[in-house]
């Protein structure tokens, strides 16, 4: 009896091993990898931990720090060549995924909050949370529900041909111009951001501005920061990221709205073409000269001031005198063509006087002959 256990339990140990043989050769390992290489793509995603997050959060500014502030609203559009990293590549590559897809798959992923868009202000507020699902329904999205959505956190799945990536062709940004006591410097940073699409109508004619959502800029920074792009078509080197695009002010937009307390916009204000330009253009100059006119300058800096206005006064002089040169030539030979043209008239003028004399000469001279000939008879 014992030797028949023994038997058996060897038998039982043979099967085993060659069952887990078989089922190696039928691909269970291959669905063990599988899984393996799933858990590895989700690591080689932009995984933001609550750690990370809390390290790009910023303690808003107290405004007794501050001595001046203003906010500005900015539109970044996709014709300007500085804009371009934003809205290109159209389609996700390898290594290379525009802002607008960032954002939605972010969103789509229940990892940021998005805020209606609401004419005139924006309010940062769980009041105004937007719903993923209604957003995606307004402007005609096509999604799934993804596995292990639920109410409290709704999740999607949205394919890369359907983000209307092509139609987003501008956004809006709201700009903080601060300065701050503390440091005495003048800071630049964007809030929030405004993906804006451009659709026309069924009969086509010019495309209609629609603003989706607002984005906090504080909420995305921790994947902007892995997403490298380059923003020269010269070199072809991904060096700056998202991050640094909009700290390091690479952008360039128009301002179409600064805070005002008729929450006007600037259309609104100056409906005329020109005097739109001309007011974008001073509050520009304004904020560009707002730190340097704060300060008092030193003696170095008065006679560097100085001596730069010196040479170019002398320039200008420099340029006047050959000027006034080639003034002067033109006259004189203006002049000398006139008397030239002048002597070959009075020229021609006095011929034809000198032959009248010479005829009337002769005529008395015949007369004078032919009186004393007849006295003399």
């Amino acid at each position: 009896m014992k030797l028949l256990k023994k038997y058996i339990i060897v038998a039982v140990t043979l099967i085993g091993i060659s069952s887990s043989v078989i089922a190696q050769s039928n691909g269970s390992v291959v669905r063990k990898r599988s899984g393996n290489d799933r858990n590895r793509n989700k690591q080689n995603e932009a995984q933001i931990t609550d750690r990370m997050q809390s390290f790009f959060e910023e303690t808003p500014t107290n405004e007794s720090d501050l001595m001046w502030m203003r906010v500005i609203y900015r539109q970044l559009d996709a014709s300007c060549n500085k804009n371009a990293p934003l809205f290109y590549p159209e389609e996700k590559t390898q290594d290379q995924e525009n802002l607008f897809r960032i954002i939605m798959r972010l969103l789509a992923n229940n990892q940021i909050k998005a805020y209606e868009y609401l004419d005139g202000r924006e309010i940062f507020t769980d009041e105004y949370r937007i719903k993923v699902k209604d957003m995606l329904d307004r402007f005609h999205v096509i999604y799934d529900e993804a596995k292990g959505s639920t109410e409290k956190n709704p999740k999607f799945t949205i394919d890369d041909s359907d983000v209307p990536a092509n139609e987003v062709l501008s956004y809006y940004i709201l700009e903080r111009w601060e300065f701050d006591s503390r440091d005495n410097q003048m800071k630049t940073k964007v809030d929030a951001i405004c993906p804006v699409l451009h659709r026309s109508g069924d009969f086509g004619g010019e495309a209609i501005k629609y603003p989706m959502f607002w984005v906090k800029m504080q909420d995305i920074r921790p994947w902007l920061v892995q997403q490298y792009i380059f923003t020269d078509d010269d070199n072809n080197l991904a060096k700056y990221t998202y991050d640094d695009f909009f700290l390091l002010t690479m952008y360039n937009g128009d301002i179409y709205k600064t805070r005002n307390l008729q929450n006007k916009s600037m259309m609104q204000l100056y409906p005329d073409a020109k005097a739109l330009k001309r007011a974008q253009d001073s509050i520009q100059c304004r904020l560009d000269s707002f730190e340097n006119n704060l300060w008092v300058p030193d003696r170095e800096e008065i006679i560097a001031k100085r001596e730069a206005e010196a040479t170019k006064k002398a320039k200008l002089e420099a340029n006047d005198s050959t000027s006034n040169d080639d003034t002067e030539k033109k006259v004189a030979i203006k002049e000398d063509e006139k008397e030239q043209k002048s002597s070959a008239r009075s020229s021609r003028a006095k011929k034809p006087a000198k032959r009248k004399e010479v005829k009337q000469s002769k005529i008395k001279n015949n007369n004078s002959t032919v009186r004393s000939v007849r006295r003399r008879k």
